[in-house]
């Protein structure tokens, strides 16, 4: 292709890009086409000979597009969003056109320094303790893993990558934390019989007097506790685990404490909801994500550590094929987290953090919190539904309830959820909490508006209309 056919397919993609950015709204949410579709349309050989872009563009729009689950939707209530923004898309397409492959210093300095820059700036943005050293990692999952690969490195004195582990390591979390913490304990050689789910309470977050009572058990039959994730914002309920009664637990204990805040984390951008990360002066490790709640797109995590030198030292291998002069110098991320290759991921969140400024990401997320407490006030004043949780960010938890046994709740709340759903007209997912079926009206897509979460209502309302629903007593 030369330039001339890419600058010409180029503005059509791009014009593409900016309608559906104002027309996505007139698709359904969720994709409805059934299991194997998508692939039944694709030949099951490769072309022989070259394909022209327009044809593959055609395809792209006929047979790709209809199987799109489309999380920009302004009607996107499911999971966390996956946020992303014509700035960061632009971004993106410049790292794309780079072909950055930042794994050293020297293979793109740009890519290490605007990473080290755009670290602290969003470390002072959400008030993190000074000295918390940054890095740009892929998912959530990932940072966690790296979280739990230190941790096992320090408590056996970063023998056990050498070695192997020699005696279980003990993990604790919260039974509502992330499944990336259970999957995590398990790539890291813990074993999933070494992670203890401590219970939450009322709120579904974390008992502290439970972990510690937990800690002194595995204690007392000689094992060795290793590390405690805190999660700040649960998948399932928005839950924040109270780090200020955690984190004196895990330091008296010689724990490594890491705290998820995947989702939630955008929040701390606000004065008013600063308080999640109080007790954060103890913490080891932080991930969260930009990519969720920050307008950047997928994938962008951001990882923060206290000793930089105890991740060095877990991830870090010297082949003489990538030393270079610089070394001593600079950040080489390659010993920063697993992936030897990086994408230069800072270059679009500088873009949308310099084309949003702070105010204008502070005015983004707490207009989303303003529309769930909007959401949870209209659920609570009707006598067929029950708010499920605390509602402190984007999330409302809640259900049907009139008065039936839990198993036939479940039933008919999960037929309300199948019905939304098939509407097309918006998207909802569910999650159980402490036995209970549970039904999750997220906000916090780019383009959602105060007129959407009350169609959103109201369309829940005329759906649960439809279903035989007996009179609250």
């Amino acid at each position: 292709m030369d330039k001339e056919i890419f600058r010409r397919h180029g503005h059509e993609l791009v014009d593409w890009i900016a309608d559906y950015f104002e027309n996505v709204e007139s698709f359904p949410v969720m994709s409805r086409v059934k299991p194997g579709e998508i692939r039944s349309r694709i030949p099951s050989v490769p072309p022989e000979s070259p394909e022209a872009m327009d044809r593959i563009f055609e395809d792209f729009k006929t047979v790709i597009l209809p199987g799109i689950t489309h999380w920009q939707h302004p009607n996107w209530h499911a999971y966390f969003p996956a946020n992303n923004s014509p700035e960061s898309v632009l971004g993106e397409l410049l790292t794309a056109g780079l072909g950055v492959q930042g794994m050293v210093w020297q293979t793109s300095p740009a890519a290490a320094e605007l990473e080290d820059a755009v670290l602290e700036w969003m470390r002072r943005l959400l008030g993190l303790p000074e000295g918390l050293a940054g890095v740009i990692q892929d998912t959530a999952s990932t940072a966690t893993l790296c979280a739990l690969l230190s941790a096992r490195e320090r408590a056996t004195d970063f023998q056990s990558n050498e070695r192997g582990l020699k005696k279980p390591l003990i993990v604790y979390a919260s039974e509502e934390a992330h499944s990336s913490v259970e999957k995590g304990v398990k790539i890291a050689g813990f074993g999933r019989e070494n992670l203890r789910l401590i219970p939450s309470g009322p709120d579904f977050a974390m008992l502290p007097g439970q972990l510690e009572e937990a800690i002194l058990r595995d204690k007392a039959a000689g094992l060795e506790p290793c590390c405690a994730v805190a999660t700040l914002g649960t998948t399932s309920s928005g839950a924040v685990d109270p780090l200020p009664e955690i984190g004196p637990i895990a330091r008296r204990h010689g724990l490594w404490l890491h705290v998820d805040a995947a989702y939630a984390g955008s929040a701390a951008l606000l004065p008013e909801k600063r308080w999640i990360l109080d007790g954060a002066e103890h913490i080891d490790s932080l991930v969260f994500n930009p990519h969720k709640w920050l307008l950047t797109n997928f994938d962008c995590s951001l990882y923060f550590v206290k000793d930089p030198g105890s991740l060095v030292r877990t991830f870090e291998i010297h082949p003489e094929y990538l030393k270079t002069g610089a070394d001593p110098y600079v950040k080489n991320y390659r010993d920063w987290g697993i992936q030897l290759g990086r994408r230069f991921r800072a270059l679009k969140l500088w873009f949308v953090v310099r084309s949003y400024g702070a105010e204008g990401l502070r005015a983004f997320v707490r207009e989303h919190i303003r529309l769930a407490q909007l959401f949870k006030g209209w659920v609570a004043a009707d006598p067929r539904f029950e708010v499920m949780a605390p509602a402190h960010f984007g999330l409302v938890c809640f259900r049907l309830n009139d008065g039936r046994g839990e198993a036939e709740l479940a039933a008919l709340n999960k037929a309300l959820m199948d019905r939304l759903n098939a509407t097309g007209r918006a998207y909802f997912t569910h999650t159980v909490l402490h036995g209970k079926f549970t039904l999750r009206m997220v906000i916090g897509q780019r383009t959602t508006r105060e007129r959407h979460v009350r169609a959103a209502w109201a369309l829940i309302q005329e759906t649960a209309a439809g279903l035989e629903v007996k009179p609250s007593a």
